[in-house]
């Protein structure tokens, strides 16, 4: 059997060894010629998975191993028997994190109470509930919006869209969607944009597309936050100047995330074979005992991983893809001993 797999799977050779022959390359390399005689693709975003790539390989089984559903067309795996997985909430704790670590750090940079604050979270799915469950811990108040799901569910507690645009810190975290009742796509735009005022600190950490960056840029906020942007890696220069924080579309890229990502395409690889799985394999991340020195939660989290690190790598954009791919170590919270509680939820 062959594997080709994006080279920026976590620990694809221990992981995914036991299947027979693996071949990797960077996912912008993968292309149709060199997955004809595959029956395995493990790809990460930067792969287009389409008639265009797969039509007459041999491919049988595509898994993603990241939260994103945008690079694949699912209607035509399923219309040819491919046999599709994605590793969907993989990412969703490192993405929380990275949204919780930030507000506190913006807090102290403009003196103010974050449990005074509204946090405006639109799109409540595997990230919005996980940062829902960490404001709580904080004493944060949430504004959920999240259409789709208060219609199949009746929540009590969600707003609709301006409501939650109109919150003091206004964070996406929904998919890319261009169809449907409720698409996603340019879902900050014209027409609601007035919501956002110069004292309304704005993050998107959801994909580039769902807030109209041309209307953005001329927007005055209190700050900007954005690590998913239209056209990567080729991003508005404009916004990446004025930001607080700038990223290369990397806050889900913690050891756990990426682990996992890989470890839940494994699974489903076993269960498409009927392959048991290695039970070592779970205990690939093992950083040992990790103990915090600060002794308040501002330092506790900068000190488990300082983000402004990020903004500074990409400040020359031809180090957007690269630093993407070698990316430092940074591990979630529950693995580290503090002196104060970190909000684990």
């Amino acid at each position: 059997m062959k594997l080709i797999i994006d080279d920026a799977c976590y620990a694809y050779d221990e992981i995914f060894s036991q299947f027979g022959e693996i071949v990797t390359m960077a996912g912008r390399d993968i292309n149709a010629e060199s997955v004809k005689d595959a029956d395995v693709l493990i790809v990460r975003s930067r792969t287009k998975v389409n008639e265009e790539l797969l039509k007459g390989s041999s491919v049988k089984f595509v898994g993603s191993t990241v939260a994103g559903l945008d690079h694949v067309d699912e209607d035509y795996l399923q219309a040819n028997n491919i046999k599709f997985f994605s590793a969907q909430g993989c990412n969703s704790m490192a993405v929380a994190e990275f949204v919780i670590a930030t507000i506190l750090n913006l807090a102290k940079k403009h003196n103010f109470n974050y449990q005074e604050k509204t946090l405006g979270i639109i799109g409540v799915g595997n990230v919005g509930s996980r940062l829902a469950a960490k404001a709580e811990l904080l004493g944060i108040k949430t504004l959920l919006n999240d259409p789709i799901r208060q219609n199949k569910e009746n929540l009590p507690n969600f707003v609709d869209l301006d409501t939650a645009l109109s919150a003091d810190i206004v964070t996406f975290h929904t998919p890319l969607t261009f169809d449907g009742d409720y698409p996603s796509y340019k879902l900050l735009h014209e027409d609601n944009f007035h919501n956002i005022t110069d004292q309304t600190i704005l993050f998107n950490a959801a994909r580039g597309g769902v807030i109209v960056e041309e209307i953005w840029e001329k927007t005055r906020t209190l700050e900007n936050i954005i690590d998913c942007w239209e056209n990567e890696p080729n991003i508005n220069q404009n916004l990446q100047k004025t930001a607080y924080l700038a990223s290369p579309h990397i806050a889900g890229h913690s050891v756990d995330a990426k682990f996992m990502g890989s470890f839940m395409v494994y699974k489903a690889l076993c269960k498409f074979l009927d392959e048991n799985q290695q039970e070592s394999i779970k205990n690939l991340i093992n950083p040992g005992v990790l103990t915090l020195l600060s002794d308040n939660l501002l330092d506790c989290l900068n000190e488990i991983y300082d983000f402004k690190q990020d903004t500074k790598a990409i400040q020359n954009l031809e180090n957007f893809e690269f630093y993407r791919r070698n990316y430092p170590i940074r591990y979630e919270w529950h693995h580290f001993n503090s002196q104060v509680t970190l909000p684990i939820a």
